[in-house]
Formats: structure tokens, sequence, C-alpha cells
């Protein structure tokens, strides 16, 4: 292990956002509540089942939007029509719901602010200072301004998110083909790039794209459910990964 507290051969980093680098989650799971809650709310009355934590964290957590909306209206067997990426939220499709999700999301950041983990930024830094690459892998339409708003898009060299996935037709987490498309654009093998992910979704793309090293951020005390879909370590901050070296 480096000073940094990855196998040696690892020459890139790749980060995903909400809930490694900046405490946004809980705001998407909020916003996610809500919408979800409030369409079930309309469709079945006062005895709907509300979406809950284990719905976000197996059906919504990491996955792009519309996937979210599509892949949790089906664990409940509920079957709307795709729509188009431009309805409006309160269309009911699959677009429209999650449009709703994206307009709740962003009221939230307005109102609650973005705050970045200190650890995060920490680690982010030594490992630029280490000579190692760095890229943000998020399926976030958002990502760039949220970088921005924490003063931290100059500290990667590659982003991919969900405008460029959406660009370049990839498919979302739980493939791996964001972060296999990140590690091309860094110019090296996914042996040699670590994956930081706090879901399970994002366990499951680090697995399946053969990265050189896994590491699972456990935001919600979730670490066995990391390690069961492909963590190689479970951190609580990143900052502790110098303190396994």
């Amino acid at each position: 292990m480096t000073e940094l507290g990855l196998p040696d051969g690892i020459r890139a980093c790749l980060f995903d956002l909400d809930g490694v680098i900046t405490e946004t989650a809980v705001v998407h799971a909020d916003a996610w509540r809500q919408t979800f809650n409030d369409f079930l709310r309309r469709r079945d009355g006062d005895s709907y089942r509300p979406f809950d934590e284990t719905d976000y964290d197996e059906y919504v957590d990491g996955r792009p939007r519309a996937d979210g909306v599509r892949t949790f209206l089906e664990s409940r067997d509920i079957h709307l029509p795709e729509g188009d990426p431009s309805d409006p939220p309160d269309r009911l499709t699959v677009n429209g719901l999650g449009n709703r999700k994206n307009e709740l999301l962003l009221e939230l950041i307005r109102t609650r602010g973005v705050e970045a983990y200190d650890g995060t930024i920490r680690f982010i830094e030594a490992v630029r200072a280490a000579g190692l690459h760095t890229a943000v892998v998020s399926s976030s339409a958002n990502c760039r301004e949220v970088l921005r708003s924490i003063d931290a898009e100059d500290l990667f060299d590659a982003r991919i998110d969900g405008i460029v996935a959406a660009e370049r037709h990839l498919p979302g987490k739980p493939n791996p083909d964001t972060f296999l498309a990140a590690a091309r654009d860094l110019g090296v093998e996914p042996k040699a790039a670590a994956v930081f992910e706090d879901a399970l979704a994002g366990m499951d793309a680090g697995r399946s794209g053969h990265f050189g090293y896994v590491v699972g951020v456990d935001r919600v005390g979730q670490a066995d459910a990391l390690r069961a879909h492909g963590a190689d370590v479970v951190v609580r901050d990143l900052a502790e990964l110098g303190e396994r070296s």
C-alpha cells in the first residue's frame, strides 16, 4: 500500500460526487422521497406504501434519474409511459417524474446550500500532489454547477456526468461504462484506477468494470452492504485511507 492507502500501481482515482465529495446524497434522497410519495399518494390515496430508505438504496441511489424512476416503479409493479426528457414535472411519465425530482433537488440545494466533505477534498489534493490523475463520475446533470459552488472544479482532470453520459450514449450505474469512460479519458487501464463510491449501484459498477481498487464510503451505516456489492475496503471518510497505509 502507498501512503495514500491505495495499492501500488494505481495511477488514477475516480470519484463519485454525491455522498463522496459533497454532502448532497441526503438532499437527493429527500427530493426522491417527496417526488415518489406525492405520486403514490395521488395514485393510491392515504393507504399508499411510502418510498423509504431501503427503496432509495436499492432502486435509486447512484443511478441516472430516469433509470431510478423506472427501477423503483417496476419494484412496485407500476408502469408509466417513458415520455420525453422535455416533459414538464407535472406529467405522469418516467421523464416527468424525473424532472419533478430535479426541480425539487435544485430548490433544496438553493435553500440548504452545498457543503463538501473536508476529508475528501484533502484526500483529492494529496492524490494530485502524488501525481495521480483524478476524475469525477456522477449521474447528476448538475455536477459541474455543484463543483463550482464548492470551488472544486479544478481538482479534476476529467468529468463524466449525466450530461456527458447522454452525449456519449453511456448507460449509467450499475453499469461500469461511465467509470470506464473516465479511465479512458485519463489514459489509464481500469486495473490502474481506483473507484470511490457511496452507492450500492456504484459498487456494482466498480466490481463489474474490474477496476484496480474499489473504495466504499459509508455515510449512512451500510458497510456490510457496500462490501457485499464489491468494495475492497470501506471507510467512513477518505481521511481514514492514509491511516491504513
